[in-house]
Order: C-alpha cells, then sequence, then structure tokens
C-alpha cells in the first residue's frame, strides 16, 4: 500500500517535496490556500488551513501532515493529534517556531547562546531596555513574521508605538519582542534532522546573507568556518532539536559575533531556504530528508557532494513579462547551474526561484551562480 503524506500549505516548499516524494514511492498531497499555486501540480484540496473542519477532513485522506509553513493554529493541531493523526513535526515543537517569546524561553530554560531579550508591554518597558543596550535594539512581532516582516530596529520606544497600539486593540493582552541590536560578522544557518525514534543528522553549517531581510545568497560550507565552529553550530543544532522534540527538517539561524560567539537568532521546522543548495549539493536533499523524518524512516546522508555550493535566490524576477523566456536563456548561458523556479509571477522582493552552482573553487562557482540568477533579472 503506498504512504500518502499531506502537506499543509501549497508554496515552494511543498513543490519541491514533490519529486523526492515520487522517488521514494510515495504519494503526495497538499492542502493550498488558493488555485494555482507553486505546489499545484499535487494540490489535492484548496481551503483555509486556520479552519479544524477543513484540515480534519483533508488530514483523514493521508497517512502523515506535514507543513510547507508554520501558522496553522495551535487549536486546529491539538485537535488532529488527539483524534490520532500523525501530525509532524507536532504542536508541542511548533510551538517555538510559531511565537518568538514561547521560542527564547525555552531556548533560556535549554541554555542555548542568544542575544539579551525581553517581553516588553509598553512603550515604558521598551524605553527601559534601549537604555540599558545602548539605546538601540530589535523589537519583533512574536507571530507571523518573517522574510523581514514583523523586525524593527528602533532607537526609541515611540517608534513601536502601533504595535503597542495593535496589541491593545487585539483585545487578548501580550507582549512584543525586544532583542539586543547583536553586532555580527556574517549570519550562518545550520540545518538537522530528526525523526520520531531519534535518529538525527547535521548538515555542514552554512553562511547566509540577506537583502531586506529575505535571504538572498547561501554558501555551504560556511567559508572560514573551521572546525571548532562547526562542531559549535551542529551541537547548538542537534541539542535545540531534541529538546524541543522535533520531528522532520529544523533549521537554526545563526549570528556570527564580532567577539566570536554563535547565537540562535530565529527557528524554522521545515525545509527552509538556507537548505536549497542541498537539492543539487548533497547527498539527501533537505526536502528528501524531510520526507523520510516525518515518515520515521532512516534518514540519509547529509554529506556536501562537492567542495563549494553557491545557492542565490530570485527575488522579484523580470518587471515585464514571464520567466519561461528568462529560464531558457540561463540554461543556455550557464549550463553548469541548477535551475529552479517556483511557478510564480513575478514581483518586486518575491521568490519566483533560485540557482545552485557546486565545485571546488569558491570564486568561480560563487561568480557563475550569480551570473546565471542575474539572467532572471532587469
Amino acid at each position: 500500500m503506498t504512504v500518502r503524506v499531506g502537506v499543509v500549505g501549497g508554496g515552494q516548499l511543498a513543490r519541491m517535496m514533490i519529486a523526492p516524494a515520487v522517488e521514494l514511492g510515495l504519494e503526495i498531497r497538499v492542502l493550498a490556500e488558493q488555485e494555482g499555486m507553486s505546489a499545484s501540480l499535487a494540490a489535492t484540496q484548496v481551503g483555509d488551513y486556520r479552519d479544524l473542519d477543513t484540515v480534519r477532513a483533508f488530514a483523514r485522506e493521508v497517512d502523515v501532515v506535514t507543513f510547507d509553513h508554520e501558522h496553522v493554529p495551535q487549536d486546529v493541531l491539538r485537535a488532529l493529534v488527539s483524534e490520532g493523526v500523525a501530525v509532524h513535526p507536532g504542536p508541542d515543537a511548533l510551538q517555538f517556531a510559531q511565537d518568538k517569546l514561547v521560542m527564547r524561553a525555552r531556548l533560556a530554560e535549554l541554555g542555548m547562546p542568544q542575544p539579551d531579550w525581553a517581553a516588553v508591554t509598553s512603550a515604558d518597558e521598551l524605553q527601559v531596555f534601549l537604555d540599558a543596550h545602548g539605546g538601540r535594539a530589535v523589537v519583533k512581532t512574536p507571530r507571523g513574521g518573517y522574510d523581514g516582516k514583523g523586525v524593527r530596529v528602533v532607537n526609541a520606544a515611540t517608534e513601536a508605538d502601533d504595535w503597542f497600539a495593535a496589541l491593545a486593540e487585539d483585545g487578548r493582552g501580550g507582549a512584543l519582542l525586544v532583542e539586543e541590536l547583536v553586532e555580527f560578522t556574517r549570519e550562518l544557518a545550520q540545518q538537522v534532522a530528526r525523526r520520531p525514534s531519534g535518529e538525527i543528522v547535521a548538515y555542514p553549517v552554512v553562511e547566509t546573507v540577506q537583502q531586506g531581510g529575505v535571504c538572498a545568497e547561501v554558501v555551504a560550507p560556511a567559508p572560514r568556518a573551521g572546525i571548532r565552529l562547526a562542531q559549535v553550530a551542529e551541537r547548538i543544532g542537534i541539542a535545540i532539536a531534541e529538546g524541543l522534540g522535533v520531528t522532520g527538517m529544523l533549521a537554526v539561524e545563526l549570528f556570527e559575533t564580532v567577539d566570536d560567539r554563535v547565537l540562535v537568532n530565529e527557528l524554522a521546522m521545515r525545509p527552509h531556504n538556507s537548505g536549497h543548495w542541498t537539492q543539487d549539493g548533497a547527498v539527501t536533499s533537505q526536502f528528501e530528508q524531510h520526507l523520510r523524518a516525518v515518515l520515521d524512516l532512516p534518514l540519509g546522508d547529509p554529506s556536501a557532494r562537492a567542495d563549494w555550493s553557491v545557492m542565490i535566490n530570485v527575488l522579484g524576477g523580470p518587471s515585464q513579462g514571464t520567466l519561461d523566456g528568462r529560464f531558457a536563456d540561463a540554461m543556455a548561458a550557464h549550463p553548469r547551474a541548477k535551475i529552479h523556479t517556483y511557478g510564480k509571477a513575478p514581483r518586486p522582493g518575491r521568490k519566483v526561484g533560485h540557482v545552485t552552482v557546486t565545485g571546488d573553487d569558491l570564486d568561480d562557482v560563487a561568480y557563475e551562480a550569480r551570473a546565471a540568477a542575474s539572467v532572471f533579472l532587469d
């Protein structure tokens, strides 16, 4: 009997699970938010992931439920679990990716290195934190932010007044997360996969480059990482996966600071942009690994296939027309590049695809990947 995997969310992450699902002999089904999304090839249902009846009906038709994003409400997730549905990662783990305040508190309990932080419910409390941290800090909305959304660097407490007002209007109370403005030399990401029976594997730590809060480039492995840094990042990733009970892929976004510390920034419990390089640069891609993990199958080898992999996100695409013609142009001009498109219409700042190049010379690989990605842009 064919095993059926259900993915909630019809974005590009679900889309990139389709090919490895077919290769593993799985049937993949997707609950898409609307028609025509990236994963429409496998969309067997269209509906609201926040509605219990909709998600329950979807879950009845599959053997395990997993996710393209972390936004399914806790009450929906817990109802599924109470009804015997296999949900991976489960709600007890996902809550730490859904709420940054809950995440910070739990990471502190686990002894993970992280920036100074506080929960603040008023401008006065925010000002106290600012005064103690040199007058500048990062304020985040605890829920819903991604790709730079819900994140704001502030120099005065009044710069978050609109967010405090929104909390007051919500009527449920709540707080904002404020963190020290970390002086970092670069951003890193550590991915690990964990299956329910406990097996864990770790990918090489990578360097990520952000543009406007959106991941623009990934270099694997992180240059100049050294054995110590690689070991520290791996230990952090494994400790968090075990401490939070994550099943599936976990991405831990990290800061490498000017004083040689490694601090946890944010978490994602699903395939992640920092791991797209694994499609072409690792023995087992993050997408295949996620499917293996949530089904409690033996995990694949996470080792890199080449000395270097560079992944460049295609952000926005051409200002006129479609990506179709650019796709052929990029293939013709850069046959070494592996080009992935997401089936999305171009829009400023939107992730519409990515390009990966692998090889033994970092400068050459980076140049080729950037050149191939540039074909898609005006």
